[in-house]
């Protein structure tokens, strides 16, 4: 997703050559964008994710209907919906407290979860471009299913990864 920083114009100040990396930086990032099944809710995000893992508590098991979430988390002030209004459904977490995840309500797909002041989960199968996904960590794997075929190059927590 990133192109390599091309070498300033000749003669710049190295304060106008900071301004000038600065705003190649903005300009050099693809945004990102997803949507539902049915095209009534889109979104955008204007960074890379802060981390993606897949997750495999009870609760995303049963809002999924599969075997873990793959969850893309993104900085919250770079997320933005830009067409329709999804609903929204809480869930308790461990973690969180109320972990408030947003669908379509046309058609039902799973969009959203995680969110807070920091940052803002999104669903990776909802990514218009699926293939950004790459999982870093599984987390909650003491709740994963006999049959979730994990990948065992991935790091495992039984909850929560540790915070670095």
């Amino acid at each position: 997703m990133r192109q390599p920083r091309p070498s300033p114009p000749e003669g710049l100040s190295k304060a106008v050559a900071q301004e000038y990396f600065l705003q190649f930086e903005a300009y050099k990032m693809k945004t990102i964008t997803g949507g539902c099944a049915c095209g009534a809710i889109r979104y955008e995000v204007t960074a890379e994710p802060i981390v993606t893992f897949n997750c495999h508590c009870r609760d995303c098991q049963k809002t999924t209907g599969g075997a873990y979430t793959p969850v893309f988390y993104v900085p919250a002030n770079a997320f933005k919906i830009t067409k329709g209004t999804p609903k929204y459904f809480g869930t308790t977490s461990d973690m969180m407290g109320d972990n408030v995840r947003g669908f379509c309500p046309d058609c039902g797909s799973r969009l959203f979860g995680g969110k807070t002041d920091f940052g803002q989960g999104i669903a990776a199968g909802s990514l218009d471009d699926p293939n950004l996904y790459k999982p870093q960590h599984e987390i909650w794997t003491s709740d994963a299913q006999p049959w979730d075929a994990m990948d065992p190059q991935l790091p495992k927590f039984e909850k929560y990864a540790p915070r670095e």
